[in-house]
């Protein structure tokens, strides 16, 4: 009786790994689904005039995308921010960067302090996707 429980037990070990297995791909190949979709955007940010400055891919369970990028705050002002998300209502990633910047801004006006240059943006693609937006240079990355 004991031998039957513990041979159950087992099998439905196999089982949760099994599953875990199959999800843990599902993840990885809808991860890589989405960073593939944002790649599309780099071209348009570069356009807008955000340099990457670095790239790095993080390979795990959830495999995520890492993108810095700089630009000057001249390049973004409300206008030419509106223009782009109006010209971009179809793209998620590019809504949700120009998205970013703008309350961004609208809250360091808020803040009434001197503008700091640079404009870094900071990507983590994963699930779900990541956007950082900084007014200066953080200390944290000096």
């Amino acid at each position: 009786m004991i031998n039957k429980l513990f041979e159950g037990l087992q099998q439905a070990g196999e089982v949760l790994k099994e599953q875990a297995g199959n999800i843990s791909g599902m993840t990885k190949e809808k991860t890589y689904e989405i960073i593939e979709d944002w790649l599309k955007i780099f071209p348009q940010l570069q356009e807008a005039g955000l340099e990457v400055t670095s790239f790095g891919l993080s390979i795990a369970l959830s495999p995520s995308l890492e993108v810095e990028m700089l630009g000057k705050h001249d390049d973004f002002t409300d206008e030419k921010i509106k223009e782009i998300l109006e010209n971009n209502e179809d793209s998620r990633a590019m809504s949700s960067v120009m998205s970013a910047i703008k309350t961004t801004y609208n809250l360091y006006r808020k803040a009434e302090v001197p503008m700091q240059e640079p404009l870094l943006v900071r990507l983590n693609i994963k699930i779900p996707p990541e956007v950082n937006v900084f007014i200066g240079t953080p200390q944290i990355f000096k």
